[in-house]
């Protein structure tokens, strides 16, 4: 009886500390989860369009597709080479958080410079040009991955550098909660969009008070202005995010200059309102000035990407530049 009372104590501590572990596991997932907020707008603000064009029927599957695809990029693909780098190489770390988030100041840029200057994209071209309506499905979903890979990388990478665990499988843990986490945020909310309009155009046909058919054709509507609005807060986000890692990788890299003055303007500017509104304003400032940095280095990379590092990638890869 004692050796079973004894088992049994063993076994409640383990279970209290499993559950210990749960509780750090998902308090230090969600601090990460934070730190990737505007990635994770701006992937919710890009995924819809992969769906545009296709019958109602299609879109939900599509969609579960491309989060499948997502959940194999997170898990299979960059977890095991993000807790390598960061047991082996955590040096990387920071140069390649600047680099993706390079990424994103070209991706908000180049928004930006389509809006200023219109001009044909002909990978839609080429798109409307497919007549096999699965042909095009197929080329749809491996290009939605495909994006998804490089933003679902700069997600990883910013939850890695923020994760504080005792041990590599409690990271191992918090990224994985991490991955899952944004992805069933980002495609839940992307099947949310893309079937509203249905839902208002039900509504519309088939609701038995005025109401409803009001409010339904109001979602119809609305979406077009809500797709817009996905959009512009995804590139800001882009910007913002872009621009806030460079800041911070310089600061790592030992050049902080740029980050102090930045930290000085906003303070000074959320000094200079009321009390109440001093830690917003402070905030909102600091964001601008690294939306504007992003901003600027993207305009950079637009050039310096488009004319030199894709044809030379197309030179050595044997393969057509895309983007």
């Amino acid at each position: 009886m004692s050796g079973l009372l004894a088992l049994l104590d063993d076994v409640a501590g383990i279970a209290k500390v499993a559950a210990a572990s749960v509780d750090d596991v998902a308090a230090a997932a969600g601090k990460a989860g934070a730190k990737t907020a505007g990635v994770i707008i701006d992937d919710a603000a890009v995924t819809p369009k992969y769906v545009q064009g296709f019958a109602p029927a299609r879109e939900l599957p599509i969609i579960w597709r491309i989060a499948r695809g997502s959940i194999f990029n997170k898990l299979v693909l960059l977890l095991p080479v993000a807790m390598l780098l960061a047991n082996f190489a955590p040096w990387m770390i920071t140069p390649l958080l600047m680099l993706g988030g390079s990424y994103l100041c070209f991706e908000g840029a180049e928004k930006i410079f389509h809006v200023l200057f219109p001009h044909g994209d002909k990978h839609i071209e080429q798109d409307m040009s497919i007549q096999d309506p699965g042909h095009l499905e197929e080329k749809k979903v491996k290009g939605a991955i495909k994006t998804d890979f490089i933003l679902s990388a700069e997600i990883m990478t910013i939850a890695l550098s923020a994760i504080e665990a005792p041990n590599v499988w409690m990271q191992a843990a918090t990224l994985a909660v991490v991955g899952l986490g944004v992805t069933i945020a980002v495609y839940g909310s992307v099947a949310l969009i893309v079937k509203m309009d249905d839902v208002g155009l039900f509504l519309a046909n088939n609701s038995r008070t005025g109401i409803g058919r009001g409010l339904g054709r109001g979602l119809v509507r609305f979406m077009p202005v809500l797709l817009k609005i996905l959009s512009i807060v995804g590139t800001a986000a882009m910007l913002w995010v872009g621009g806030s890692i460079l800041v911070h990788g310089l600061e790592e890299l030992g050049f902080g200059w740029l980050g102090h003055h930045i930290h000085d303007i906003a303070y000074a500017v959320g000094h200079s309102v009321p009390a109440g509104w001093t830690a917003v304003v402070e905030w909102i400032a600091k964001a601008t000035m690294d939306g504007v940095l992003g901003l600027a280095w993207g305009m950079v990379l637009i050039p310096l990407t488009t004319k030199i590092i894709l044809p030379l990638w197309s030179t050595v890869s044997g393969k057509p530049a895309a983007h």
